[in-house]
């Protein structure tokens, strides 16, 4: 439809358009600008953004937590026209709705997704998402805890494991290490309660995490705490 809009507009100057042309052009200006002056992102903001995948530009959420930056942060690819159920329909079809979270670049970032993006996407193209979009998951973790027995909040993360490739290997570890707490919960640390969390990888901190693949959660759950009864 654009190409053979600016066809028709090319060959024949002051040619009235079309009502159905004349929304394609307004359309395609309204991205141009979007393009040339983007509404920068703002590091902390709840809003979706536009990244960068290849030569498109696809709308993502931001991650709770893991959207402050700076480097990096973690997202959810989605269709466009998010939240119809349309969209969730042909999102799927297209690859959308099964990536999960993933790492992305803050440098991968357009600014704040807007809807004259849309025409940049893989789905306004009717395209499935590529198998590699450049981002890398960003898998849950589990946080191993001491907080105090006085009923109050204060205490520490004695241990963070992750990321997991595969959730299902967060749970199996963090079974274990329940298992393996049962009956010394308030034993490990003098003052305190350990407990395993089980909650999403925080991407803005993974140079606190310990790889769980690289070592026996137990084994590393044994260092941590004598690290803290040192």
């Amino acid at each position: 439809m654009i190409r053979r809009l600016f066809r028709r507009c090319a060959t024949a100057p002051g040619t009235v358009l079309a009502p159905e042309d004349q929304v394609v052009l307004d359309a395609f200006r309204a991205m141009l600008a979007a393009v040339r002056t983007p509404e920068p992102w703002t590091p902390g903001s709840a809003r979706d953004i536009a990244v960068r995948v290849g030569p498109c530009v696809e709308r993502a959420h931001v991650r709770p937590g893991d959207d402050h930056g700076p480097d990096m942060i973690a997202v959810a690819l989605v269709h466009p026209d998010t939240p119809h159920a349309a969209a969730y329909l042909h999102g799927r079809h297209l690859g959308y709705t099964n990536r999960g979270w993933l790492r992305c670049n803050t440098t991968a970032i357009l600014g704040f997704w807007q809807p004259a993006y849309r025409m940049l996407t893989h789905a306004a193209a009717d395209l499935p998402l590529p198998d590699d979009v450049g981002m890398e998951p960003a898998h849950y973790a589990l946080y191993i805890e001491a907080r105090k027995r006085d009923g109050s909040l204060a205490g520490y993360t004695l241990l963070r494991l992750g990321p997991y490739a595969q959730t299902r290997h967060a749970q199996q570890d963090y079974d274990l290490i329940t298992a393996t707490l049962d009956g010394r919960e308030t034993t490990l640390v003098p003052g305190h309660r350990v407990s395993a969390r089980y909650a999403p990888f925080d991407v803005s901190d993974h140079q606190l995490f310990a790889d769980p693949y690289e070592a026996d959660a137990v084994a590393l759950l044994d260092a941590a705490v004598a690290g803290a009864s040192a």
